[in-house]
């Protein structure tokens, strides 16, 4: 009988089926928890500056700090994991989220706008680690279904992150009755979550799915004509999750801060939002299946046009309309589900297994630095123009996907 190193895997079959079901069933678990955390901190972050600051001017900053702080913790997790392997690298990144969560809950007992500023900067390792993990499921898949391992890690975000929003008020109570700033409370949730996370990586992932796919050498003859011919993959699946983020992120941010100027609390806001992580989320099982039959190029377009659907319906949407607002939050959520899978799928073809760790974590570096310049322009940009023209703004924004996308398939 052949051993499992000498099985030659096809392009539809993975080399240790066995070992890849149970990396994503940890994988799963850990997404459960990260994504509650990501989530909650999303909900309350601007306010919290806002509640501080006294001013709108800057409550787009703690969006691009934590998202800034992620850009560092990428090529952190993206080292270790290169070097260690994925487990110690994940395990790190959502260990730091913890502690930046418990600086931000320390920072509002004391409302020290530094500390909470520097908290959130080190919450971001959180984002970073959440998004990393999506690389884990694709390291020991067959190169037919990766797009699909992709979506399985991010899909299963939803529940936590769904779930999360919806607690900003509960939390905010509990945070109350312990002498803590309601809009902290979240960071309660967001802190336990990430340490669970960490927790359930460091001992259940195992093996570590990137040591053993080295370890059995996955780069197949037809791995490596895909890297020869899909080689330009890797510049636009880097500039179509970079767009993605940006947008979304700027439009995300300040929709709960208009939403709070207009009269609407913590749970409407936690709703619009938490429809929002859902729908970034929860349509992942189609968008793989999308990218493995269609290609991610196709997928990446669909990205750009429902990124401007999105912005032409916040923009739109009147401040009152928490249905209409919720509608755009979806496809926004959508828009960067769609680009955030394919271009993943362009990444991982694009880079050879020996690079793969290193070289995804220095993408991430990219996508975390747009997302902080959307989070920092967006609280500016409400102040100086409202909150329709960046929606706007991002939605038109967003189809500079479509010339990247158009100049790669003219390449080949």
């Amino acid at each position: 009988m052949t051993s499992d190193a000498t099985v030659e895997p096809t392009a539809g079959t993975s080399p240790r089926p066995e070992a890849q079901r149970r990396v994503l069933a940890v994988l799963v678990s850990s997404q459960i928890l990260s994504g509650a955390g990501l989530a909650a901190g999303i909900t309350v972050g601007a306010l919290l500056a806002q509640d501080m600051l006294g001013s709108t001017d800057l409550a787009g900053l703690p969006s691009a700090l934590f998202t800034a702080g992620s850009a560092l913790a990428a090529v952190g997790v993206g080292r270790i994991s290169q070097a260690r392997g994925r487990r110690p690298g994940l395990a790190a990144g959502y260990l730091t989220g913890a502690v930046g969560s418990a600086g931000v809950i320390v920072a509002a007992v004391a409302d020290n706008p530094v500390l909470l500023f520097i908290a959130l900067f080190v919450y971001g390792a959180g984002t970073a680690t959440n998004l990393q993990a999506r690389y884990a499921g694709a390291d020991l898949a067959a190169p037919a279904h990766r797009a699909r391992a992709v979506s399985t890690v991010l899909v299963a975000t939803t529940l936590g992150g769904v779930v999360g929003p919806n607690l900003a008020a509960p939390t905010g109570d509990l945070a109350d009755s312990l002498g803590i700033p309601a809009l902290a409370g979240p960071f309660l949730l967001s802190g336990t979550a990430y340490a669970l996370a960490a927790l359930v990586l460091a001992v259940r992932l195992r093996p570590d799915p990137l040591l053993l796919a080295r370890s059995l050498d996955l780069r197949q003859p037809t791995e490596t004509t895909t890297a020869k011919t899909r080689g330009p993959g890797l510049i636009p699946g880097a500039l179509t999750m970079i767009l993605t983020q940006l947008v979304m992120v700027a439009i995300m941010t300040m929709t709960p801060v208009h939403m709070h100027d207009h009269g609407h609390g913590t749970a409407a806001s936690g709703l619009v939002i938490a429809i929002h992580v859902g729908a970034m989320y929860l349509p992942s099982p189609l968008t793989g299946w999308l990218v493995d039959r269609y290609g991610p190029s196709v997928v990446a377009v669909a990205s750009g046009l429902t990124l401007l659907a999105a912005g032409i319906t916040a923009a739109a949407a009147p401040a009152y309309s928490v249905a209409l607002l919720a509608l755009a939050l979806a496809l926004l959520g959508l828009g960067w589900n769609l680009g955030l899978v394919s271009g993943t799928a362009m990444i991982t073809d694009a880079v050879p297994l020996a690079t793969r760790a290193k070289t995804q974590g220095l993408v991430d570096v990219s996508i975390a630095i747009a997302g902080a310049t959307g989070g920092l322009s967006s609280g500016l940009v409400v102040s100086a123009a409202g909150y329709p023209v960046l929606a706007l703004t991002g939605g038109v924004l967003a189809l500079a996907v479509l010339p990247a996308v158009a100049a790669t398939a003219s390449s080949r």
